[in-house]
């Protein structure tokens, strides 16, 4: 459960995001498995007792322009998953290191719930906030036991480039960017083909829902913020960055706060700047 939503402890399907002192509740009644996106050293320097460290790579090709895509090998995917713990019927807290991040926690959660995993949440603050509410942390590195989760995709959450290319001029549909304003407008510091943004697509960097610890804004903000975007619970809303991280951060907190219709586009500019420049058209 997020800090502005009311609902109890733990609703499953409908929390993609809980508060730090929820999150406590939860890991101290041994009722999570909790992943970390802070970075192998981070983990190394204190954790949740159990927590293994991931990173959002790890379930990604390694191939580009297809870098931000999902494995396609669901075996694979379901050995990697229960090797860190993740069981169908345990909850899966996923903790960051927000705002000094990538929203990485977003990603882990937004793949766990395409992959067909319907109780998993990203912690609110991430693991500063979960040290503040009180959680025990520890050098330890005992591992969780191997859990029993297996992939069974969704078909919900994500689209990808020819889908997108089909329905981005939609006017029921809004393509959200989510990277830095110099992205946006046509710079390319992460290895994109080209410059620019998908025709019509609206600029709301992830960092922009968030204070400056991390912390989700209060729900009338952010509501009023997505607004002023086009983004309301009656519209398709797709979002990308570069990767397909910071856009699955976006796509996790618009399905807490309630919005049925949102996914998330893995491939984002990585792959759309590398096709043809007609077929799929950016401008600055």
């Amino acid at each position: 459960m997020s800090s502005f939503a009311a609902a109890p402890v733990y609703a499953g399907q409908s929390d993609w995001v809980v508060s730090a002192k929820e999150a406590k509740k939860l890991i101290e009644a041994d009722k999570a498995t909790v992943l970390d996106t802070r970075g192998k050293m981070s983990w190394i320097a204190g954790h949740v007792p159990r927590s293994a460290p991931v990173k959002w790579q790890d379930f990604s090709r390694t191939k580009a322009p297809y870098k931000g895509e999902l494995l396609r090998d669901d075996a694979k995917l379901t050995q990697k998953l229960q090797e860190l713990g993740v069981s169908k019927g345990r909850a899966v807290l996923v903790v960051g290191k927000p705002p000094k991040n990538w929203g990485e926690d977003g990603r882990i959660v937004w793949m766990l719930r395409t992959l067909g995993h319907s109780n998993a949440a990203l912690v609110e603050g991430g693991y500063s906030a979960l040290k503040k509410a009180g959680v025990d942390t520890t050098l330890s590195q005992a591992k969780a036991p191997k859990g029993d989760f297996v992939v069974k995709r969704t078909g919900k959450y994500d689209i990808d480039r020819d889908t997108l290319r089909k329905k981005y001029k939609s006017k029921d549909y809004v393509l959200v960017d989510t990277r830095e304003p110099r992205e946006y407008r046509g710079k390319t510091p992460y290895g994109e083909s080209r410059g620019g943004h998908v025709p019509g697509a609206k600029h709301l960097h992830y960092t922009d829902l968030m204070d400056s610890k991390g912390r989700l804004l209060p729900k009338a903000k952010l509501e009023k913020k997505l607004a002023a975007k086009g983004i309301s619970p009656d519209k398709e809303v797709v979002a990308y960055c570069t990767g397909g991280v910071r856009s699955a951060w976006l796509v996790a907190v618009l399905a807490d706060l309630g919005y049925a219709n949102v996914m998330n586009y893995a491939g984002s500019m990585w792959e759309w700047s590398a096709g043809d420049e007609k077929t799929y058209p950016l401008e600055k």
